[in-house]
């Protein structure tokens, strides 16, 4: 029997996303567990697997239409079933043509009256519209009933552009009118929008501290040649070291181990850390669970998989939540020192520089050793700085005594 294929729940708080493939072609047969839809979200890109065995009978949506959770995409039938009459087996599940791009919104068009309060708008468009300043009153709906979409606002966006006023030419004729200058512009990505839209709120809502360390590194640097000295096909990075160095110091600390909520700070057990991932898609920070009971070398090895796996974007939306704070090392890129926007609902974020050549106190004498620069962003909703200066005391206590990190 004829049934519809809906766009799942995506993550946590995700209502939005972009039909991305149609692996399986309509009136085309499929088993089940077979990839039968792919959607892609700003951080992710997740495949929908079929049930049973059964057949498309219909797309309801293109590829890269944009979908909400719980919107139908497909109609699909059983194996051996047939398209015929579709449009009555449509009406049967409640699906009309003018219904297909977004699910019906409510009443009466946005537009049709400017001194109406409600205006009608999907989230797309109305990023897109706040992003350009655009007057949602001046922007004509073409979704159902009224409802502004994405193209409304670039056709709007696109038609303010052409209705600027011309500068006159210059009068006199010994004025010559400058070169424009040249320029390329590369069309924001989902991913792009996320990461400006996450970040610009992280900074206007999480009142953000910062608590810096210097620490010598050359104990540390020792340790990783010891480690990656044997044959194991895993090789450990002094980011995986300081990962598990931020794990052990939260333990050390545990008023560190929380995040904010609007009713209390919830502390954990368990030491979740996000793992900042610059991929070709984007930035994105998918979270290592249980880092304190984790050995090294399976630090290493879940680092080096989702590494991997950003850069395809394969990451599941549940990998990219939860975590009490982040790792995020530019010192690869020669950065010896920076600050980092917290990533809520995570109360802090370590930002990790290079490992340089410095001047340091050995014995009471002055000489030139291996030093690291960090800096703690930390929420001061939920810790005091007292408790991030403490746990930026114990973090560098386990850098330059790094043996400890292995306990």
């Amino acid at each position: 029997m004829a049934h519809l294929l809906r766009v799942p729940e995506i993550a946590a708080g995700s209502t939005e996303a972009v039909l991305a493939t149609w692996p399986v072609a309509e009136n085309s047969s499929y088993s089940a567990t077979d990839v039968i839809a792919t959607v892609e979200t700003a951080k992710a890109v997740i495949d929908i697997e079929a049930e049973e065995n059964g057949v498309i009978l219909r797309r309801l949506v293109s590829e890269g239409a944009d979908v909400a959770v719980g919107q139908p995409i497909a109609i699909l039938g059983a194996p051996g079933e047939s398209a015929e009459n579709i449009e009555a087996e449509l009406r049967a599940q409640g699906i009309t043509p003018d219904a297909l791009e977004t699910p019906d919104p409510g009443p009466a068009p946005a537009a049709a009256n400017r001194n109406r309060q409600r205006i009608f708008i999907s989230p797309i468009a109305r990023r897109l519209a706040r992003a350009a300043d655009l007057d949602l009153r001046d922007v004509s709906g073409t979704g159902p009933n009224g409802r502004i979409m994405r193209r409304d606002v670039e056709r709007a966006v696109r038609a303010g552009v052409d209705d600027q006023p011309q500068a006159p030419p210059e009068t006199p004729a010994a004025v010559t009118a400058p070169e424009p200058a040249a320029y390329t512009e590369v069309p924001h990505s989902r991913v792009r929008r996320a990461i400006a839209t996450r970040l610009t709120e992280s900074k206007q809502t999480v009142p953000h501290f910062y608590v810096s360390g210097s620490a010598r590194a050359g104990k540390l640097l020792r340790l990783r040649a010891e480690l990656n000295e044997g044959s194991s096909p895993v090789r450990v990075s002094l980011n995986d070291l300081v990962i598990k160095a931020v794990a052990h110091a939260h333990q050390l600390v545990p008023a560190m181990n929380v995040t904010w909520t609007p009713d209390a700070v919830r502390s954990f057990a368990s030491v979740d850390v996000g793992i900042a991932i610059a991929s070709p898609r984007g930035l994105v920070t998918p979270v290592l669970r249980s880092v304190q009971s984790s050995g090294i070398t399976a630090v290493a090895a879940a680092v080096g998989d989702l590494v991997e796996r950003a850069g395809s974007g394969r990451l599941q939306p549940p990998e990219l939540e939860g975590g009490t704070t982040a790792v995020t090392n530019l010192g690869m890129f020669g950065a010896e020192n920076f600050a980092a926007i917290i990533n809520p609902p995570q109360s802090s974020i370590l930002a990790v520089g290079a490992v340089h050549r410095a001047p340091v106190v050995k014995k009471g004498k002055l000489a030139v050793g291996s030093v690291m620069q960090v800096t703690l962003s930390v929420d001061h909703r939920a810790v005091d700085g007292t408790t991030a200066a403490e746990w930026m005391r114990a973090f560098v206590s386990l850098i330059q005594h790094p043996a400890q990190i292995l306990l």
